[in-house]
């Protein structure tokens, strides 16, 4: 097919029902860009010999010396499927784990996808993680198995083995997406169960968990390819097929309909030769199954002569059978691969297969599921059924995907792209035309005859000059005035490259309804948009162009314009109707990341992004030159908006913060600070390591495996504490010896008594993964405070009501007894995996549970905080200012759980009547905002609790009180108690971990152990793949031994295995870093000094280090015995 125009393109964007949004999915190295090639060669946009070897979309230069894709890439490609033509938005995505929020991006804008699997390597970690965000997505997948020549070029399999790999692998790909299924199945099966348990009176009802399994449709599940969403290829030697495409081939020389052929061609049938018929039970019989007969002998004897033997009679004979014409040249070139190419491009075109199976098993933009809209509508913890009239109308316009006149325009951005402002369509050189190109030449005929005029004037001025010794005067201005053009010039061309060097930011976005023209105004809606506030703030039939008033979350701009993406070039276009895939130029001051923009303020903002990466990698970047602290600043601020997953803070310590996904993605984002954004050299520190702080049950056997008796955990446990803290202890501290401690404040007005309890496991899981829930919760409880309604989803509430449950379930036993119902605040920033508890006698304070219990939508809010007592909000501040920064390198706690066992409060000699809070804890209140929260939502206020005009009594200190506001001491008293409690108990460091899954041969596991090993890392579990060499191990390593992980192994096995490193879980250091020997075993075993590496001890001084804290380590140990210049011995 011939090079596609533009205005076709324009044509075909107007018939939604034959547009393809896809994108290709599928693990690192599996052949997805190569496989694009192929696609955009049949578009003539780039020739078929180069498609693999050109990476078009690999567009970035380090994409193409790392032969990895880094980012998503678009191009809309023209394709005839059958009498239709179709238009197809592709979209080339990573396979690299640390890239896998660009995945996202992608198939946030998609309704299909293609996933590519490896015929060799099969089902890798980032295949599952993709058919998951496709699954999340609601979009429909097709696939390619790709790299099947390796099957006989590598693994030297006979046609019948791998016919039986093959199917191994289909399994596997199903098993993956049938898991997918049978959750979701059983989730919804769950939730009717439920409604039906609150409308059945009797509870005679037996619950079968395999219920709803047996009725749920998952016909169009699973990929088969006699359902024709399977492709075999190999995209590297250009040829692929599916099924469909033997079947009609054979159905003409064998005399069997095509149908039938269609159903038999994959699974146990084979041929029987006598009868001329098709049967079942090719395995039982020992026969060849048809697939194998018929399609990959033929195959497999292609490559026989081709690669194999090279025998130049065998491939005239096929060649003539096949009827396809090969050059000269590539017959007679050295190298196999290029003739196999020729051969197979023209017999079974990979284009061909993917493209038809695309354009018939894909859903265009007018078959999007009702589900998708609106679970796309249903932001935060809102319901679809619960939303605005005017915003559930909107539905009909997504699933009409209309492009009327009235249809409101409804588009997606997901995520922003820097393009250089030289490559933009209107700065871009045009070809000129014929007329042009003559006018130009007689322009330059008649300069350089001027010229020729000027200079013959020149050389009679200079001999008149000779003759005379004046200059003439009319010669002057002219002179003058070059020289005026020529600095004027200068200064044009020095403003022009200054304007070049800028970088224009491209919006990557889709329109889901009506029809977006270049200069339209629209709304730009924010992730905490609310549409019923909107609507009940701006006036009805109120536009984008219209003066708005101030909505919150709410700003308006213009698409200044519209680009058609092409891979690495952008056309303009002036409209761009509903269903399409676009670029939006204009959008870089009001849009950061991703956004919703409409025409309409009804329109709700769309469900954010599914990350499946975390960014975990942070370092400090500073400018070589100090002067160049602007420019860095700024192109910080363009990397943050240019990439969906990175993060950029400034710290309390004024450093800049990049915080990446991976090792590969940090490395990216500082090229891309150096040569795009700041242009400056930077330099960036040490990866700063995350690390938790958190206490354990006191330990019963020593470090020799020797049980402890009594006396000796008492000594271990208290040790360090008792000899640092005997220095410390004041009059107002005093330690228990159970680990309870108790503290005044300095003017003696409040006692505080705290016991720091570690938490189970299982529960400082689960408060994590809940925090979004948690810090929902607290929202609902701050509103209640204050005597606001709030109108929360009753899925929200079953969600607050399952996490009370699943807690109490959790936390068993004498100990913890009623410990759910006195929770007082979790933390830090009241959303953590830390639990304050209120074991005060006699003090009742309003639940964290209170949204449950509540029968109408409101509670009566003054009666609930009528029970607080005076200064409760310092005790929760001091608890958040504990839980951020820990005792033993100032990084937050973890699985700690803080119970307040005693707060006393005696009133002072002089009180005074002040109104709610307004003097005496508004200061202290306000730093413990900015300290701990930094976030105006959220810290508040103590007066605040009370409902209107409940102004109350407070004790406070006398006008002469030299220790501040009983708030502020309140606040630092309670923040110590807790850091005194917390040392009290047996202290550990939490280490991030990496889950590491490594592909490797047999001759290389002992060297991977070996790395493995000495990065601290623990091997969990290998298996043989099944039919290869290849071994799979799955291992853990701590972030903070990562860096150089992957290179080394490389490295260390020639290139034989490659980590993908993934961020798992927080878990706990083995080792204590204050220990000392106690026992007479361990003096034996360690000796005095017990000087061995303590890997604990050093992460937390190289913490400490880091952030200028003392470090209790010796530099001279043995001052007598260190040479000095003089002896030269």
């Amino acid at each position: 097919m011939g090079h596609t125009s533009l205005q076709k393109i324009i044509a075909l964007q107007r018939n939604p029902a034959n547009i393809r949004n896809l994108c290709i999915l599928a693990h690192v190295d599996h052949g997805k860009t190569t496989l694009a090639d192929c696609l955009v060669a049949s578009n003539g946009i780039i020739s078929s010999r180069l498609a693999g070897k050109l990476r078009y979309l690999d567009s970035r230069e380090d994409e193409q010396i790392r032969g990895i894709t880094m980012k998503s890439s678009a191009i809309s490609l023209h394709c005839t499927h059958g009498a239709q033509e179709y238009l197809l938005n592709l979209i080339d995505s990573p396979g690299h784990v640390d890239f896998s929020s660009e995945v996202s991006t992608a198939v946030r804008l998609c309704d299909g996808a293609i996933v590519v699997v490896d015929a060799v390597e099969g089902v890798c970690p980032q295949t599952q993680v993709v058919l998951r965000q496709a699954w999340l997505e609601n979009i429909r997948p097709v696939l390619v198995i790709n790299k099947i020549d390796r099957l006989i070029l590598e693994l030297k399999l006979s046609a019948q083995e791998a016919y039986t790999h093959l199917q191994k692998l289909l399994e596997q790909v199903n098993a993956v997406t049938g898991s997918l299924f049978t959750s979701k199945v059983l989730e919804d099966r769950a939730e009717k169960e439920e409604e039906k348990e609150r409308d059945m009176a009797s509870g005679d009802y037996v619950y079968d968990c395999s219920d709803g399994l047996e009725e749920a449709d998952d016909s169009l599940l699973y990929f088969s390819p006699d359902q024709g969403n399977v492709v075999f290829a190999s995209a590297m030697d250009g040829w692929g097929f599916s099924i469909q495409q033997f079947a009609n081939i054979y159905s003409q020389k064998m005399g069997i309909k095509a149908a039938v052929l269609l159903k038999t061609l994959w699974g146990d049938f084979y041929l029987n030769a006598k009868a001329k018929k098709i049967m079942k039970g090719a395995q039982a019989k020992g026969k060849k199954p048809l697939f194998v007969q018929l399609v990959l002998d033929n195959i497999w004897s292609l490559y026989d002569a081709v690669v194999t033997r090279r025998d130049a009679e065998k491939v005239e004979k096929v060649v003539t059978s096949l009827g396809v014409k090969v050059m000269a040249r590539d017959s007679r070139h050295s190298d196999p691969k290029v003739l196999l190419a020729a051969i197979c491009s023209q017999w079974l075109p990979v284009s061909q297969a993917v493209l038809s199976m695309v354009c018939e098993k894909l859903p265009s933009p007018l078959d999007i599921a009702a589900e998708r809209v609106e679970k796309l509508m249903s932001v935060g913890a809102r319901r679809f059924d619960s939303l605005p009239k005017q915003t559930q109308e909107l539905k009909r316009a997504f699933l009409e995907c209309s492009s009327g006149e009235n249809s409101p325009v409804i588009v997606f951005v997901s995520k922003m792209f820097a393009v250089d402002t030289k490559a933009l369509p209107q700065n871009r050189q045009r070809p000129l035309t014929q007329e042009e190109l003559s006018q130009r030449r007689e322009l330059a005929r008649q300069r350089h005859a001027d010229r020729m005029a000027a200079d013959q004037a020149a050389t009679e001025s200079n001999k008149d000059l000779n003759h005379t010794g004046r200059v003439p005067q009319e010669d002057r201005p002219a002179g003058l005035s070059t020289a005026k053009m020529e600095s004027l010039t200068l200064k044009e061309s020095k403003q022009e490259e200054e304007e070049e060097q800028k970088e224009t930011f491209v919006a990557f976005a889709r329109v889901y309804s009506g029809v977006v023209k270049k200069g339209q105004r629209v709304f730009v809606l924010g992730p905490k948009y609310d549409p019923t506030q909107g609507l009940r703030m701006l006036p009805e039939g109120c536009s984008a162009s219209d003066a708005v008033c101030e909505v919150p979350h709410l700003s308006c701009c213009t698409m200044e314009s519209i680009y058609l993406l092409m891979g690495r070039e952008l056309e303009e276009l002036e409209e761009v109707p509903a269903g399409n895939i676009l670029g939006v130029g204009g959008l870089q001051e009001c849009v950061l990341k991703s956004a919703t923009l409409s025409t309409s303020p009804a329109c709700p903002p769309f469900t954010p992004l599914n990350f499946e990466a975390t960014p975990i990698v942070r370092v400090a970047i500073e400018p070589i030159h100090p002067s160049e602290m602007p420019k860095l600043v700024r192109g910080m601020r363009l990397l943050n908006q240019a990439d969906p997953c990175a993060e950029v803070l400034i710290q309390e310590t004024g450093e800049h913060v990049l915080v990446t996904a991976g090792e590969v993605h940090l490395q990216r984002c500082l090229d891309d600070l150096r040569e795009r954004f700041a242009k400056i050299e930077i330099s960036a520190s040490k990866p700063i390591i995350p690390f938790r702080e958190t206490v354990v049950r006191p330990p019963k056997v020593d470090m020799v495996n020797e049980e402890l008796g009594k006396q000796h955990k008492v000594a271990i446990i208290h040790q360090v504490k008792e000899e640092a803290s005997q220095s410390r202890l004041s009059d107002n501290l005093h330690v228990d010896p159970s680990g309870l401690v108790t503290l005044d404040t300095p003017n003696r007005l409040s006692t505080v008594s705290v016991r720091a309890i570690p938490l189970p496991h299982e529960v400082t899981c689960l408060l994590e993964s809940s925090s979004e829930l948690i810090r929902t919760l607290e929202q609902v409880n701050m509103s209640l405070r204050e005597g606001k309604s709030l109108d929360v989803s009753l899925r929200t509430l079953e969600a607050i009501a399952g996490l009370k449950t699943q807690l109490e379930s959790l936390l068993q036993g004498r100990k913890w007894r009623n410990t759910v119902e006195h929770i007082w605040a979790f933390g830090p920033r009241r959303y953590g995996p830390n639990i304050l508890l209120n074991s005060v006698e006699g003090y009742q304070r309003p639940s964290v549970w209170q949204c449950l219990s509540r029968g109408d939508n409101v509670i009566d809010a003054g009666a609930q905080s009528a029970q607080l007592r005076d200064f409760d909000n310092s005790i929760i501040s001091g608890f958040q200012l504990a839980t951020l920064a820990g005792p033993m390198c100032e990084e937050p706690l973890m699985g700690v759980c803080f119970s307040v066992e005693r707060w006393d409060i005696q009133s002072s000699g002089q009180s005074q009547n002040q109104d709610s809070v307004e003097k005496g804890s508004i200061s202290p209140e306000d730093f413990a905002h900015h300290k701990v929260e930094r976030r105006s939502d959220t810290s508040q206020a103590e007066g605040t609790a009370a409902g209107p005009g409940h102004a109350r009594r407070r004790p406070e200190a006398n006008a002469g009180d030299c220790y501040g506001p009983v708030s502020g001491q309140l606040i630092a008293a309670m923040k110590e108690a807790c850091r005194h409690a917390f040392q009290a108990q047996p202290q550990r460091l939490m280490a991030a971990m990496y889950t590491c899954e490594i592909m490797a041969t047999a001759e290389v596991l002992g060297r991977m152990y070996g790395v493995l090993g000495k990065r601290e890392g623990r091997v969990l579990h290998e298996e043989m793949k099944e039919g290869t060499d290849m071994f799979i191990i799955k291992a853990v390593l701590p972030v903070a031994e990562s860096f150089g992980f992957a290179d080394e192994i490389r490295k260390r096995t020639s290139g034989l295995a490659s980590p993908q490193l993934v961020f798992s879980h927080w878990e706990v250091t083995g080792s204590d870093p204050y220990w000392v020997p106690t026992t007479e075993e361990e003096y034996l075993h360690f000796g005095e000094k017990a000087d061995s590496a303590n890997q604990t001890l050093k992460y937390m001084n190289a913490v400490r280090r880091r952030k200028g804290l003392y470090v209790d380590e010796k530099i001279v140990e043995h001052g007598e015995k260190q040479r000095t210049l003089g002896k030269n011995k």
